[in-house]
Order: structure tokens, then sequence, then C-alpha cells
């Protein structure tokens, strides 16, 4: 019997997420480096690198939606004890998400320039952002795959070695990054699209090594006794849970994406500070993240172990902890806003901007953690549609709606205060709709 199912709750959360905080730790680390080291080369790489935010999110959140779905079902599987089949869904889930990323990779080649203008890039920062994104769609397959690889890994209940990968990506990438950037050795200097490099590069690594643990360690790949329908049932049963999953994901970088495209009309400064921020804002989630990361598995476990009664005190747990967090992380922030803002930008107007951003928006960091957790129970008790609706009224009832009308009516600085009002009435409706559900879902 797995441990996710027979050790007490909340020492297997601690155990699944304080690894996991290496990991997440080192994959914020990813994205800050990334924008420090293009930070260097002027405001206007800078605004290109927030341009290609939302769309870097969508993308990677279509396939983390994927790899729910995979690792949820994987998990069912364990939780029941049936290894071969946990091994021949991993396999059918590989085999999916490489189709995935190619049709992902030509679809970005062929929408760039229409997409990209409509978000309101354009000149030098269209063209940098070009020279980017060329790149990271190319390289794309490696993400698609390490992403896919390492929920499967967490899935089993092993976060120590997804962290190990995620350090590792890291550190090969922070190294990788100013050589091609900047022309360090025998390299020549390539500009943001040495970022981009660097970071297929980094990726390549990751997915080898993922690859390695999942077979080797884990055995749960398996080519023997191929089966066409028993790969369309596989890959009936990932989306089933993954589609719901990838729209809920998606729709976080559309709204990304529409902000932005609102906070553009405030000038370029505003779109790099934005965009600056939302990778600082990564740094606040970070330790809430890795026990949301450790929920799905560890409530998917348990629904198929049938142990209900766990499922309602880790609910109850997470709940707490990421009201209590959200707090001290604002706390902090109020803080050191403005100096984390000048480790990034020179431009006042760019700094102003940022700290504007954090001051308002942090209070509502913990809330927002509350309404993903709440999500993330429903994703595991195989409830997808569930969580969905959770995420369509956060983005779509909430959150953009408060955007443009903040914006028209309270000029950039509403926009920050929709954000705000958004997590705490998406935190109240996530906490009151994932109870009625859970105790109609699950009985007593």
């Amino acid at each position: 019997m797995s441990r996710l199912v027979r050790d007490k709750v909340f020492l297997t959360v601690f155990r699944m997420a304080v690894p996991m905080l290496a990991g997440t730790f080192a994959m914020n680390m990813y994205n800050m480096v990334d924008t420090w080291f293009v930070s260097r080369l002027g405001t206007q790489a800078l605004a290109a690198m927030s341009f290609t935010f939302p769309v870097v999110m969508f993308v990677s959140f279509v396939m983390r939606g994927v790899g729910t779905g995979a690792m949820t079902v994987v998990a069912h599987a364990l939780g029941r004890q049936k290894h071969q089949a946990a091994a021949r869904i991993t396999t059918h889930a590989i085999f999916l998400a490489s189709g995935i990323s190619l049709i992902l990779t030509g679809a970005g080649l062929l929408t760039f320039e229409p997409l990209f203008l409509r978000l309101g890039a354009s000149g030098e920062v269209l063209d940098l952002a070009r020279q980017y994104m060329t790149i990271w769609y190319w390289g794309l397959i490696f993400r698609v795959l390490h992403i896919m690889l390492a929920d499967i890994i967490i899935g089993t209940g092993d976060s120590r070695t997804v962290s190990f990968l995620m350090v590792g990506g890291t550190l090969l990438n922070c190294v990788l990054d100013p050589v091609m950037i900047f022309g360090w050795g025998f390299f020549p200097r390539m500009g943001i699209r040495g970022a981009a490099l660097a970071t297929v590069i980094a990726e390549l690594f990751v997915m080898a090594a993922a690859y390695y643990f999942v077979h080797r360690k884990y055995h749960l790949i398996s080519f023997a006794a191929y089966s066409r329908r028993r790969m369309m049932a596989s890959w009936y049963r990932i989306l089933q849970i993954g589609s719901s999953a990838m729209v809920s994901s998606v729709l976080t970088p559309v709204s990304a994406a529409i902000v932005i495209r609102i906070v553009a009309g405030f000038g370029r400064s505003a779109v790099a500070a934005v965009g600056v921020a939302a990778r600082i804002e990564m740094f606040a989630f970070m330790i809430p993240m890795t026990v949301g990361m450790s929920l799905v598995p560890f409530v998917a476990q348990n629904y198929g172990a049938k142990r209900f009664d766990r499922i309602r005190t880790v609910r109850r747990g997470a709940f707490i902890f990421a009201l209590a967090f959200g707090f001290v992380s604002a706390g902090i922030l109020l803080l050191i806003a403005r100096p984390l803002g000048r480790l990034f930008s020179s431009d006042p107007a760019v700094v102003d901007v940022l700290v504007r951003y954090i001051y308002i928006t942090c209070f509502g960091y913990g809330f927002l953690e509350v309404h993903r957790y709440a999500t993330f129970c429903m994703t595991g008790i195989h409830r997808p549609m569930m969580a969905t609706t959770l995420n369509a009224i956060r983005v779509l009832v909430l959150m953009i709606p408060m955007a443009f009308l903040g914006a028209k009516w309270f000029g950039l600085y509403g926009v920050f205060w929709g954000r705000l009002l958004t997590d705490l009435l998406a935190a109240g409706i996530g906490i009151i709709w994932s109870g009625k559900i859970l105790k109609k879902m699950i009985p007593e």
C-alpha cells in the first residue's frame, strides 16, 4: 500500500512538499534569472520578455493540464495497486504529449505575428519577441515531455526526484544564460535568442533524466503488448481529466494576456513592470505551490483507496495554511518591493509601477491559493469540470471584467485593485462550493 494512503495526513503532505520547495524555488529562479539577464539588454528586451510571458504560460499550462490528467489517472491506478495499468497509461501519455507538442509548435510558429500584434507588441519589441519565441517553439517538445514525466513522478509520491531534476535544470540554465546571451568564451553574443536557447538545452537534459527515472526507477514505461484500443482508452481517460484541467490552466494565461493588453495602453514601462512583477509573485507562491503540487496525487490516491476522511482533513488544513502563509508573504513583500524593483530595472517609471502593483495585490495572495487548492481537490476526486467551473468564474466572471472596469474608471492602478478584489471573491466561492461538492460526492 502506498504511503500516500497509509501515513499520517499532514506528515505525508509535508514529506512531499518540503523536497519540492528546492525544486519550486529553482523553477522560479529559472524565470527570474532569464528575466534578470535579459533586463541587462535594456527596457525594450525586457518588454519583449513580458509579452512572451502569457504565451509561454499558455503553452505550459496546456501541457500541465495534460500532465495533471496523466498524473491523476496513474495515481488512481497506483492507489488501487494496479502497477501494470499505471505503466501502460504512462507509456500512452508520452505518445499523447509528443503529438500535442508538435501541434503546438506548428500553431505557434504560424500565428506568432498576428498574436503578438494583438497583444500590443510592435517595432523592435515585436522583433525581439520573435527571436525569442522562434527558438522556444522549436524546443517545445523537450519542455512538454519533461512536464509530463515530472507530473507522473509526483503522482507516485516521489517529490524528491522531481526537485532534483528542477534544481539541476535551473543550475544548467543559470550557467548557459550569460554565456549565450552576452557571448562569453567561444560563444557568439546572441542577445535574447541566447536566453531561449539556454532554456531549450536545459529542458532537453531535464527531459532525458526524467525519462530515465520513470523507466528505470519506477518501471512505469512498457511497450509490450501494444494495443491501439487500449491506447485510445488511456488517452480518453487522460483527456477526460486533462482537458478540463487544461481549460482551467489555460484560463490563467488567457487572463494574463488580456491584462497585459490592457496594461499596454499605459505604455511600455507599465508592461515591463507588470511582467517583472508576475515573476516576483511566483516567489510569494513558491511554498504554497509545493503544497498544491502534493494535493492532486494525495487526493487521487486516497480517492482510489476510498480514504475519504483523509481528503476532508487535507482540504481543511490546506486552506488554513494558504491564508496564513499569504499574510506572511504580503508583509515581507511590503518591505522589500522597491529594492526588488531596482534589482530588475534602473528605469524609475518601471520601478514605481512594479512597487504599486505589489503593494495592492499582495494582500490577495493567500486567497488566490485557497481558490487553487479548492480546484486541486476537485481534480483529485475526478471532478475536473467542477475545477474548471471554479477557474472560469475567477477569470471570466471576475478577473477580466474587473480589469476592464478598473482601467476605465481608475486607470492603471484600477487594474491592480481589480485583481485584489478578484482573489478575495474567488477564495470565498472556492471554499463554499468545494465544501458542498465534497459533501455531496464523498459519503460520510
